[in-house]
């Protein structure tokens, strides 16, 4: 019998889940969808937000009307690990390289391409371990993929040779990558996509304020707002019927910091919705911040590397 990964992982992480299942399913009538995905129909457009530093229990006590609707119609975790560190750099990585640290060397916030202490079990001939976009770029025709961020080393793992379009914002910014994000997203609206849209400025709340401080719960609103400007345009262009969502993070926070092994740091919230995924369901299966990349693989009918180790979490189709 094949053992795989997530086989291996179950019994370990079912400790931590008791201790980490913080949120319960929201109420509220889901945004009714006509969409419908046939068995192995690809994926038009998927497009990751992400706020970092998120805790379950923060995003359960945050007034959040549009992460609760990607939650009514679509599929939810909040139960996944991340990776360890509970770091970002690590995390992020991981969520776009479909292996962990053990993997992919990115083992700490300040990695750099020529300044590692764990070489990757893979590189191209420019250094880099190969990440979802360039993965994508070499399979599927024709796809545009961005990369939007305000965190400035998140970037550095990755070849900017695989984006198509990318945006820095300076001071915590994030209003302006949501503009570019809708811009960028009408200008393809006729070819494949993928985007992540990241924002820094819940974890910097963390750190600043404590996580679960009124100004951290603030913080995941105020983000909210941008999803909903997203999730509206998206309706109104009349692209959202062929957009898969997905809403990640990368560790929680305790106190002022992060990077322990608590749950409030280990585990974070993980969604998907869009054609042909269940609505309103939850996932029960392990998940962990590795199976985030082979995820959008398995959208768009494309074979993953064999040094990734991400695997997909089935039971999210319908």
């Amino acid at each position: 019998m094949t053992v795989t990964r997530r086989d291996f992982c179950k019994k370990g992480l079912a400790a931590g889940l008791a201790a980490g299942a913080l949120l319960s399913p929201l109420g509220g009538e889901a945004f009714a969808r006509s969409r419908k995905r046939s068995k192995g129909r690809i994926a038009k457009r998927v497009i990751i937000i992400t706020f970092d530093g998120i805790r379950v229990d923060g995003l359960a006590q945050a007034r959040t009307p549009n992460i609760d609707m990607l939650v009514r119609t679509g599929s939810a975790s909040m139960s996944t690990r991340d990776v360890m560190p509970s770091v970002t750099l690590p995390n992020y990585t991981s969520h776009l390289y479909g292996a962990g640290p053990e993997v992919h060397g990115v083992t700490a916030n300040d990695w750099k391409k020529d300044n590692f202490k764990l070489a990757a079990v893979e590189t191209d001939e420019e250094g880099y371990f190969p990440s979802v976009f360039k993965v994508l770029k070499q399979n599927v025709k024709g796809i545009r993929t961005a990369f939007y961020w305000n965190w400035k080393p998140l970037v550095n793992p990755h070849n900017p040779r695989w984006f198509d379009d990318s945006m820095y914002a300076e001071k915590n910014a994030f209003v302006p990558l949501y503009d570019r994000a809708m811009e960028y997203i009408g200008e393809h609206r006729d070819e494949p996509l993928f985007m992540f849209l990241y924002s820094v400025h819940t974890d910097h709340a963390g750190h600043k304020y404590q996580w679960m401080s009124p100004e951290y719960i603030r913080s995941i609103e105020e983000g909210d707002v941008q999803v909903g400007r997203l999730t509206d345009f998206l309706k109104e262009e009349g692209l959202y019927d062929e957009t898969h969502l997905m809403f990640i993070s990368d560790h929680g926070g305790i106190g002022n910091g992060h990077g322990g092994i608590s749950p409030e740091e280990m585990i974070v919230p993980w969604i998907i919705e869009g054609p042909g995924i269940k609505e309103g369901f939850t996932i029960d299966e392990p998940n962990n911040t590795v199976n985030t990349a082979s995820t959008v693989l398995r959208l768009f009918g494309v074979e993953q590397p064999l040094s990734w180790t991400g695997e997909v979490p089935e039971s999210i189709f319908r």
